[in-house]
Parts: structure tokens; C-alpha cells; sequence
């Protein structure tokens, strides 16, 4: 009867605190290269907040000292997800209220923000998004193919053969095609592109924000030809 009484005004504190907004999970949208491209209220929030859950602490820390946050930070990423996604979701059930941000744009997005995301909402945890960068968005509005109606394919697979079968499948679909590319296979797959679409104009954006920034649109032949000539540095987006 103890055991059960505890547990129950364990759970009546936690909704208490979640509906008071006191227990919070701040899910924070980073620069993803120009660090001006922080909004106020993700400053605010950041300066505020109990800790900093981030991927590369060494990372965060350049942007944290840009706008002056001493918050503490605490490292989650993709080989700890389980026993730090269990430690920070005891702190946020202790009434810490926690930010989580990734290396670059927007946590939960081909990042392992995904995972404590998830778990939050299975304890029924309060949680926020504090919208900014999203590197697909930019290369989509960039690249002036229509936005009306698009699919984002994350990464393609590594291996040639599975490479060029999933972008097959993909090129059948009537919408606009964004995904994410390496600098290192980036000439391998527009080759795939070349075999597959040949006469199909793509968008090709690296660098987004950044000094360096570059979006480039042609046929698969022609951008394969500019990136022989002028070794591909970044990371690509790809817009079909």
C-alpha cells in the first residue's frame, strides 16, 4: 500500500509539475553555420534552463560562448542515447527544466534528439520547440523547385546498388525530392542520377549560411562536371 501510495503521489507531482510548466523539455533550434541565426527566445531559453543536452559539447560551447550562456552542458549522442536519454529524463521528472539542441538545426531530425523526444512524450512529459534553421527547408526554397508539396529522404544508402534502386523508387513519386548527400559521394550519386534521370534539372546546396555557400542548378552531367573540376567541400543538399 506504501509502495503504490508513493508511486501515485509520484505521478500526481509530475502531471502537477508538467501542467504548471515547471518541468519543461526545450527542444532548441541551432545556427547551421552562421551562428547570428539564433533567435532571441532560443538565447533567453538556453540562458535559463537547468542544463544543455547536446551532441558535441566542444561544439555547443562555441555557440554558448558567442551570446555569453555559462549553462551547463551535457553530452547525448548517438552511442549513449540509452543511459543518458535515462539520466536526463530523471532530472526532468526531478523539475529540471532541460534544453536540448544538436550539432546543427533542428533536434529530431536525423539526430538522436529523436529518441529522448520520444521518451519524454511516453512519460508524458511537457516539451516545446523553438523553431529556427532547418538545412533542407533552406535548400528547398533556394533551389526553386516547388515547395507545395515535397519528401525529405534523410541520407541515402551508402552501397552504389542500394543507392540507385531507392533513388529508382523515389524518382516515380510526382513530388519535389529533397535528401542529404556527403561531399565524398556526392559526384557517385549524381552519376546514379545521370543513369536515372539524365535530362532531369537538380539542385545541388552546400554550405548553407555559411561563407562558402554555393547552390548550384543543372542536369545531373552538367553538376557531376563542375564537381570533377572543383573538388565538392561541405555537406550537400540535393534537390530534385
Amino acid at each position: 500500500i506504501l509502495v503504490i501510495g508513493y508511486l501515485l503521489f509520484e505521478f500526481i507531482l509530475i502531471f502537477v509539475l508538467c501542467y504548471l510548466n515547471l518541468i519543461m523539455l526545450f527542444i532548441i533550434a541551432t545556427p547551421i553555420g552562421n551562428l547570428k541565426d539564433i533567435s532571441l527566445r532560443a538565447i533567453e531559453v538556453l540562458k535559463s534552463v537547468d542544463l544543455i543536452a547536446c551532441e558535441d559539447t566542444r561544439h555547443s560551447k562555441i555557440l554558448l560562448d558567442e551570446y555569453g550562456i555559462s549553462t551547463p552542458l551535457l553530452s547525448y549522442y548517438q552511442h549513449n542515447v540509452v543511459t543518458r536519454g535515462r539520466q536526463l529524463l530523471e532530472q526532468l521528472q526531478a523539475g529540471k527544466n532541460i534544453a536540448l539542441v544538436s550539432d546543427a538545426g533542428t533536434p529530431g531530425i536525423l539526430d538522436p534528439g529523436y529518441q529522448l523526444i520520444n521518451a519524454a512524450i511516453e512519460q508524458g512529459l511537457a516539451m516545446t520547440l523553438i523553431p529556427g534553421p532547418v538545412a533542407f527547408i533552406n535548400a528547398l526554397v533556394l533551389s526553386g523547385k516547388p515547395a507545395h508539396s515535397f519528401v525529405f529522404e534523410g541520407f541515402l544508402p551508402p552501397r552504389s546498388l542500394a543507392r540507385r534502386n531507392r533513388l529508382g523508387e523515389l524518382l516515380k513519386i510526382k513530388r519535389t525530392i529533397i535528401f542529404y548527400e556527403s561531399c565524398h559521394r556526392i559526384i557517385r550519386t549524381l552519376e546514379d542520377l545521370e543513369h536515372l534521370c539524365p535530362e532531369k534539372e537538380i539542385a545541388c546546396a552546400r554550405e548553407l549560411t555559411k561563407k562558402f555557400e554555393e547552390v548550384r542548378r543543372g542536369t545531373p552531367r552538367a553538376l557531376k562536371s563542375h564537381f570533377q573540376q572543383h573538388p565538392p567541400k561541405g555537406e550537400f543538399v540535393v534537390v530534385i
